[in-house]
């Protein structure tokens, strides 16, 4: 059991998901990964949905708006990284050259965020400080938040702004067929970054996608596709890193599953 009981500052601390049917969304994910989950009251018929395993959260999806879907917004994933004070980081971002997108705001006694976008039309992101919600719970293990990664189509750009902001170091990882980054926060890797290239065509936006921590990718992907999901990239292996797949669930939004040989992951 790998129980977080303090908040990693300057690494990815929660997984979030805005789903155009929460209802639907919470079903298939359930299924797929063994999570329990509790439904917080938010507003009149809607609910934050903490995703639990052990009765841990681990992450947590919502009912998108219809001003949001209205505006022709997308089911996706939010990844969050802790900050020690959101307001400074919210600042220094926006001199970067970053857009705030929402925030900042409490979140009652949970802590306080503010969702961001990279320069240039970049991945969006989430900084979290932390009061009684530290975030995910749970480490390497078996269905829990393992790895996030930026797919940039300005590797360059977001490796500066990165760096500046946060002050994460970048390292070059040369890996099959691509050049890799790969980002620290106090001599800890936290990230990866990855250049998307003409291959990816134009309608994929920048983002960061969140990797899930499985014991079997192959069987999981077939579950995944059993439940409603599509495998958008087969289980495929990267060396001595592990195997891994992309999926995207029923409303659309996509996450990865990766099968660690790097780490021993708990069931």
């Amino acid at each position: 059991m790998a129980q977080i009981h303090a908040p990693k500052l300057l690494s990815f601390c929660w997984a979030e998901l805005c789903s155009s049917n929460w209802q639907k969304a919470k079903a298939f994910y359930t299924q797929l990964f063994d999570w329990g989950f509790e439904d917080q009251p938010i507003g009149e018929g809607a609910y934050y949905t903490m995703l639990q395993k052990h009765n841990d959260d681990i992450a947590a999806m919502y009912q998108m708006m219809p001003q949001q879907k209205e505006a022709g917004a997308q089911s996706q994933w939010l990844s969050y990284i802790a900050v020690d004070n959101v307001d400074e980081m919210a600042e220094r971002a926006v001199a970067l050259g970053a857009e705030i997108i929402a925030g900042p705001h409490d979140v009652p006694s949970a802590g306080r965020m503010v969702m961001l976008q990279e320069p240039a039309e970049g991945a969006h992101f989430a900084l979290w400080q932390a009061k009684e919600h530290i975030g995910c719970k749970r480490e390497l293990e078996a269905n829990v938040p393992y790895w996030h990664e930026l797919a940039t189509r300005n590797s360059q750009k977001s490796r500066a702004f990165y760096s500046a902001l946060l002050g994460w170091q970048a390292q070059d990882k040369p890996m099959e067929g691509m050049d890799y980054v790969l980002f620290s926060a106090r001599d800890t890797v936290v990230a990866g970054m990855l250049q998307m290239t003409e291959e990816w065509g134009d309608e994929i936006p920048a983002h960061w996608m969140t990797y899930f921590a499985v014991l079997n990718c192959d069987a999981m992907a077939d579950k995944a596709k059993e439940l409603g999901g599509q495998v958008c990239v087969p289980p495929t292996d990267i060396p001595q890193v592990g195997r891994f797949a992309v999926i995207t669930d029923p409303q659309g939004a996509v996450f990865s599953i990766i099968q660690s040989v790097m780490h021993e992951i708990e069931p």
